[in-house]
This record gives C-alpha cells, structure tokens and sequence, in this order.
C-alpha cells in the first residue's frame, strides 16, 4: 500500500468532502486574502498613485481569491442536475 501522499487521487473526489469546517476555514481564509490583496491596492491608489498594470492585476488577483473563496465554502461539486 503507498504511503497516503502517494496515493492517486480519483477525478470524482473532493478536496474537503463532507467537512464543513474546513470549507468555511479554508474558503474564509480566501476571502480574507482577498480582502487584505484588495485593501493593499487600494491604499496605494488613495494615496495619489498612479493607477498602473501591477495595481490592476492586484485588483484581479483580490477577486480571483474571494471568488476562490466562495465557491470552496458553497461547494456546487454534484449539485447541478442535467436539464433533458
């Protein structure tokens, strides 16, 4: 039996499972990321600096994370149903 790093993971399987606690830390830690990423440009903005790429890509990056964040907490793996 390979030791449980080893092991290969199944397409169908989730990273959390049924674990509601580590969604909401896990994705409430995305969020807060988010959130602390988002801050950090718009403190550089309100300061009087330019508006460049890099604080562009911040924002993205900020919303990529609470997004992230979201869907690791509603977990919607398995929920939709096909419309025939």
């Amino acid at each position: 039996c390979p030791p449980p790093a080893l092991r290969p993971v199944l397409p169908g399987s989730r990273p959390f499972g049924s674990c509601w606690g580590c969604r909401v830390l896990s994705g409430g830690g995305l969020i807060l990321s988010g959130g602390y990423v988002f801050h950090a440009a718009r403190r550089v903005m309100r300061q009087g600096g330019p508006t460049s790429m890099g604080t562009v890509a911040q924002i993205v990056f900020a919303a990529v994370l609470a997004s992230w964040g979201i869907v690791l907490i509603t977990d919607p793996v398995g929920k939709s149903s096909k419309k025939t």
